[in-house]
């Protein structure tokens, strides 16, 4: 089926908007291929080099230029429960490797920080720029040009798109993506929710507290909600970077671990060597790119991907715009409800059908492209099988079932839970921002108060527990941009904020910064620009302005008189604070030359 004509038009003007920095792009990309096999200009110390902490057969193989070599980037770590398990990828695939008739080396290791543990911490203003870090540490390792192909190892939050910037850029080879998978179901995510809500009222000390995080996140893998490391496992797979069906398969089991085998026998295949080519620049197009929005915006993913997929598509020439995700959302039904859009978690949406459903519903509207190139062959629709295990514990794949196990939690296009995404580009005299509506309930997505204005989010915390914030307001945290501060997330406002919506107050959250994946139940108009640190027009709100935020019609307004509101200087604030400390130092050069929100938050891509 052909798509629909909305989506044609978007992409379209993306092709367009893009066609000078793609043609450049793809330029370099092909001329980088004609190369040949890049060990062939290696010289024969370079090889040596290579080789040198190599068994015999590996040496012998990788000498050679007719037997693919692949590259491993990890971003193993054993803090973290979803990277934990890529201790033994490596050798696996390594071992899975040699039986195909190639070789396998770790080509260089990746940091992988988690949000979670820096949520409110000083540590979270390293958070999205570590991002661009993952990127360039990855560069390094695939820079001593050893490899056919490439394989990711990487999940969370800031660690897929920097690895999908670096695949972009060398586009010029094979990249194929291996999750790790979600942990198992703990305790359910609405009960942590109302513990959180809780702690925050008084009404549980710390030690109930720390009960219900533990037993929500209480093993290897993801943590269990859809927030933005299951959204980047979403995106990888509609964007045909994971092996079909790849995505949510728990650590530790049988399939899981055929997955990693079948991903580094298909490395393999696609590689130049091969007769089934196929370079990451010709799988990351712009229809790839439209493929991940609409995937975006029909599962209620994570806000943290509007920065994100803005930055991954300029590394490989494509440029996309809020504009284009909003006009995508427009046309786009929200077909699951994973929390904090639900009451499910990523393993019930598995079992319910998942991604295969979600995929052949959305394809049947003509909701996506499926005349796409992706690592497991020509053509979107084998996404839609489900996998097997055969007799050998070898990946099969059959047609899945044609019906949604759970209509609480996964519908088809017939029957969505609502006819548009869960997320809105909000515009008005405050700028540009978004909102993720998806988890706000209607009667709440529209929002007329007063505003308190904060430059830090523990004075919001401070300004809660002395009561406030009793009454309709908005909370304007500004200076939390990424030129101020790195952009951290807000998430840990979330639970006060909810206390005071289940007060009965109308409440919302304005700001420069982001909120977390899990962004929940409050109005958030977030990633505002300007930023304030801009000179932004959030920079010249006052404490009791009204503003309006109207998450159905997309707009963001502050109702002051036009003329005395741009004669109004632009406060300033101390930034000082946020320069030193936790490493915070080292990020200086990151935040003078990032790019605005809109433009994907990157000192990599300023124009």
């Amino acid at each position: 089926m052909s798509v629909r004509t909305e989506i044609a038009q978007v992409t379209d003007r993306i092709r367009e908007r893009s066609k000078p920095l793609r043609e450049v792009y793809l330029d370099r990309m092909n001329r980088a291929i004609d190369n040949g096999p890049h060990r062939s200009v290696l010289s024969c110390g370079n090889l040596a080099h290579v080789t040198a902490a190599c068994s015999t057969h590996d040496k012998d193989s990788i000498a050679k230029t007719d037997a693919g070599n692949i590259g491993i980037i990890t971003a193993y770590n054993d803090m973290l429960s979803a990277h934990q398990p890529f201790e033994t990828y490596p050798e696996v695939i390594r071992q899975a490797a040699r039986a195909a008739g190639g070789t396998a080396q770790v080509a260089g290791g990746v940091p992988a920080m988690c949000d979670g543990v820096t949520q409110g911490q000083p540590g979270m203003e390293l958070s999205l720029f570590s991002r661009d870090v993952i990127a360039l540490a990855a560069g390094v390792g695939l820079s001593h040009n050893a490899f056919d192909s490439a394989i990711y190892l990487g999940v969370c939050d800031k660690i897929v798109p920097g690895l999908v910037i670096a695949a972009a850029t060398f586009g010029h080879i094979p990249a194929i993506f291996v999750p790790a998978g979600p942990m198992v179901s703990g305790l359910p995510n609405d009960e942590k929710a109302r513990v959180r809500q809780q702690y925050a009222k008084g009404e549980v000390g710390r030690d109930k507290l720390l009960e219900a995080e533990m037993k929500s996140y209480h093993g290897p893998g993801t943590c269990t909600f859809y927030g933005t490391a299951n959204t980047n496992q979403m995106l990888m797979e509609f964007m045909g970077l994971h092996m079909p069906g790849s995505s949510f398969v728990n650590p530790g089991t049988p399939l899981r671990e055929a997955f990693t085998k079948l991903a580094t026998k298909r490395a393999l295949e696609i590689t130049a060597q091969g007769n089934e080519f196929t370079p990451c620049s010709a799988v990351l197009d712009e229809k790839a790119f439209v493929n991940g929005m609409v995937g975006l915006h029909a599962t209620g993913g994570s806000t943290n991907l509007v920065l994100h997929l803005v930055a991954m598509a300029r590394a490989a020439g494509i440029v996309i715009t809020w504009e284009d995700m909003s006009d995508l959302s427009a046309v786009t039904p929200s077909l699951a409800k994973v929390y904090p859009n639900g009451l499910a978690d990523v393993n019930q949406f598995h079992a319910a059908g998942g991604l295969s459903f979600m995929m052949r519903e959305l394809l049947s509207a003509g909701l996506m492209h499926e005349d796409v190139r992706t690592i497991a062959g020509d053509g979107l629709n084998r996404y839609t099988k489900e996998p097997r295990l055969n007799e050998h514990d070898e990946i099969e794949y059959v047609d899945a079932d044609p019906t949604s196990g759970n209509e609480m939690i996964v519908r088809p296009i017939s029957n969505p839970f609502q006819a548009t995404g869960g997320l809105t580009l909000l515009r008005g005299n405050l700028g540009d921002a978004v909102i993720k509506t998806s988890a706000v309930k209607p009667e709440r997505r529209v929002i007329e108060a007063p505003c308190r204005i904060f430059h830090d989010q523990g004075d919001v915390k401070t300004a809660f527990q002395a009561g406030e914030l009793e009454r309709d307001v908005i909370c304007v945290v500004r200076f939390q941009g990424p030129k101020a501060n790195g952009m951290p997330e807000l998430h840990s406002l979330t639970p006060m904020l909810g206390v005071l919506q289940d007060k009965g107050f109308k409440v919302a959250l304005v700001t420069d910064g982001r909120m977390s994946g899990a962004s929940g139940k409050v109005p958030a108009a977030i990633h505002l620009s300007p930023e304030a640190a801009d000179a932004g027009p959030i920079a010249r709100l006052r404490d009791g302005d009204v503003i309006r935020l109207d998450g159905e019609t997309g707009t963001l307004e502050v109702l002051v008189d036009a003329a005395e509101f741009a004669s109004r200087e632009p406060v300033t604030a101390d930034l000082s604070a946020n320069k030193f400390g936790i490493g915070r130092e080292l990020f200086e050069v990151f935040r003078q030359n990032v790019s605005a929100p809109a433009l994907g938050a990157s000192p990599l891509f300023v124009d």
